[in-house]
């Protein structure tokens, strides 16, 4: 199954290159224009919640990547748990919104989620040793400090938008890429990891690392840390959620 958001074009060239046996769009006119691209092509199509819903409940699935944009995750990410579905978690805002409630439904249905922020996953392959994730003294979250880095509340005070929507180091959708320019994505993922790590918000530090190398780091009640670095490229922990343990080869 493929979904998407209203990008008609976009998505009928990932079905004709995919075939997915079911798409969905976000309306309904979307999904008719979606129709009258595909109509040589044999492709379920519907749209809205109830068909994201259908989506990640699919028989045939055993990993449902959730990262459409807003809290319309919550209740389709909800329904893949309890179908059994492997969670790889791109939609913070389920976290955000209803993080007690995800993770009770992940432990009571035996659900891995498995974190696609780059953040997160960082952490997750960090506390992938079990005896030191016991260990754990505090989770370190990194950002780039976004475009606006060092500048005076005088200076932001006449920033445009079109200088919010030039991240320094990732290329991200115009709302995330919002989010980071004013940093209320790193509060995001503040709350994020405390629900996937079980850890008080209280242990969790952001530190400014302007290069996006270090993608976020672990550190132990004995002193050490452990850190996961890599390009600043989605490419990685997309792969490490729909491929985990093992690591695909990028060659």
């Amino acid at each position: 199954a493929l979904t998407a958001g209203t990008n008609v074009q976009r998505m009928a060239e990932q079905c004709r290159k995919y075939r997915p046996a079911l798409a969905v769009m976000a309306t309904l006119d979307a999904a008719q224009q979606l129709m009258s691209e595909l109509a040589d092509i044999e492709i379920e199509v519907t749209y809205g919640e109830q068909g994201l819903i259908r989506a990640a409940t699919m028989p045939q699935a055993d990993c449902v990547i959730t990262a459409v944009v807003g809290m319309i995750g919550l209740k389709p990410t909800l329904a893949a748990i309890r179908a059994g579905k492997r969670i790889g978690l791109a939609n913070k805002e389920t976290l955000v919104c209803a993080g007690e409630l995800v993770m009770a439904e992940a432990k009571a249905n035996n659900v891995e989620i498995i974190p696609v922020d780059s953040e997160h996953s960082a952490i997750f392959q960090c506390l992938q040793d079990p005896y030191s994730a016991k260990k754990l003294k505090k989770i370190i979250l990194t950002a780039s400090g976004g475009p606006f880095f060092g500048y005076t509340k005088e200076q932001l005070e006449t920033v445009t938008k079109a200088q919010a929507l030039k991240h320094p180091n990732w290329s991200m959708g115009s709302k995330i890429t919002i989010d980071s320019a004013s940093l209320m994505n790193k509060g995001f993922e503040m709350i994020e990891a405390k629900w996937l790590f079980d850890v008080s918000i209280d242990d969790i530090e952001v530190v400014i690392h302007r290069e996006s190398i270090i993608h976020s780091m672990a550190e132990f009640r004995d002193g050490a840390m452990i850190a996961q670095l890599g390009t600043p490229d989605m490419r990685t922990p997309i792969s490490y959620a729909l491929t985990y343990p093992e690591r695909y080869d990028f060659g």
